[in-house]
Formats: structure tokens, sequence, C-alpha cells
């Protein structure tokens, strides 16, 4: 796994880049802060507010309060198509079955609650190699590998 940095303890981090440490604000308090370039969304937040200050923002921080409210995923992916190339990280409730797919997402560092095995997190992200579908990343899906 050449590509993580840093320690299964606490941030997962797919990024060469140091990691953002400024203490993320939230949307509303983001509103009234011009200064801020990390910003949290939580899981009912409209990410689309933030389009037109992506290039002053460094971090956004997506959290997942539960795993299963998927809501953070559609944030990611939005942002990452409105052309996000900041740190993008999920929070909270992050399971290792997931990484793969917040990945797709866009998601590129990951704050879990609870520690995540290393062994388990490599075989987690090699499990599908090529992925079905188009998403927010620039894997090919094995339809276009196949039919062009």
């Amino acid at each position: 796994m050449a590509d993580l940095a840093g320690n299964t303890d606490a941030l997962l981090r797919f990024r060469d880049d140091e990691p953002h440490d400024e203490p993320a604000v939230t949307l509303d308090a983001f509103a009234s802060q011009t200064n801020a370039t990390a910003v949290r969304l939580e899981a009912g937040d409209d990410a689309r507010v933030l389009i037109p200050h992506l290039g002053q923002i460094a971090l956004v921080e997506v959290s997942f309060p539960t795993y299963r409210d998927g809501r953070g995923y559609s944030a990611a992916r939005i942002l990452r198509e409105a052309g996000y190339a900041g740190e993008l990280r999920a929070a909270g409730d992050v399971l290792v079955d997931q990484l793969p797919h917040m990945r797709r997402c866009g998601f590129d560092s990951f704050a879990p609650e609870a520690p995540i095995d290393a062994a388990v997190l490599e075989r987690s992200l090699a499990r599908y190699p090529t992925p079905y579908q188009a998403a927010a990343d620039a894997r090919v899906p094995v339809w276009k590998l196949r039919h062009g």
C-alpha cells in the first residue's frame, strides 16, 4: 500500500501532500469567515453551496454520523465533479468495506471513529480491481474496456 500515508490508528490518507491541520468550520460559519480554508459538511448540508469557493478551500471534511447514511457520497461526488482538487475527508462512522466506494466518489482521506486494520484495508482495496460503473475517479469501467 505505497500510496497510504500515516498510520491506521488515526487518519488514513491517500494523498502525497501534507495533511491539512486547520480545524474545519461548519458550513454556516464558513459563510461569515472569509479566510476559512477548511469546511465541515454535516449529513444534511448542501455541498453545492461551496462550489463558488472551491479555489480557497484546502479541506472539506464530510461527516458520516452513521455508516448507513449515504448522503456524504453524494456531497463528495458533487464537489469532485465541480472541480474541487483539495483534500476531501470522510469522518465519523466509516467502515473499512466502505473505503473503496468512498474513494471512487472522490474521498482521499479518512478519519474513522474506530481503528482500521492495515491488512484488512489492503485486502478491501484490492478486492475489485476493475469497477463496473463510472464514478468521480478516473478509473475506466469494465464495460468500456470490453466494448470501447
